[in-house]
């Protein structure tokens, strides 16, 4: 296998691993609603309509990016959604360590540098709008 076509792979598989694993929590928002984000935001001042923001972010966005369809796109969307759950949700952690001796916000950190990667890299060959 060539090194653009193991590039390539590694590109979908970045795309397949965010995409699917932001939208689980966008499809939980869709199920249970958005009240705990609405009250969230309203706790930091911000109007009520901002909570929707996080359907764009994990639901459309990751759509976007597993389907390689504006995925650099898809991509910034979730790295700003992580932003903002990282300023409304995770700010008294953003210091913590966890039990086992790593970052208590490890799992959003991991999100966040994955779509900032997948934004810089592109969503490589195989992608429904791929250059």
């Amino acid at each position: 296998m060539d090194r653009t076509t193991m590039d390539d792979l590694g590109r979908l598989a970045l795309r397949v691993a965010l995409g699917v694993l932001i939208l689980l929590h966008g499809v939980s928002k869709l199920r249970n609603g958005l009240g705990p984000v609405e009250e969230m935001v309203a706790a930091h001042g911000l109007p009520g309509f901002v909570s929707y923001g996080v359907l764009v972010g994990e639901v459309l966005a990751p759509a976007l990016i597993m389907t390689g369809f504006y995925a650099r796109i898809g991509a910034l969307l979730v790295a700003v959604n992580m932003l903002f759950a990282f300023a409304l949700a995770h700010m008294a952690q953003l210091g913590q360590l966890n039990e086992q001796g790593g970052w208590a916000l490890e799992l959003q950190g991991m999100y966040l540098a994955a779509a900032v990667a997948l934004a810089l890299l592109g969503p490589g060959r195989y992608a429904i709008n791929q250059r």
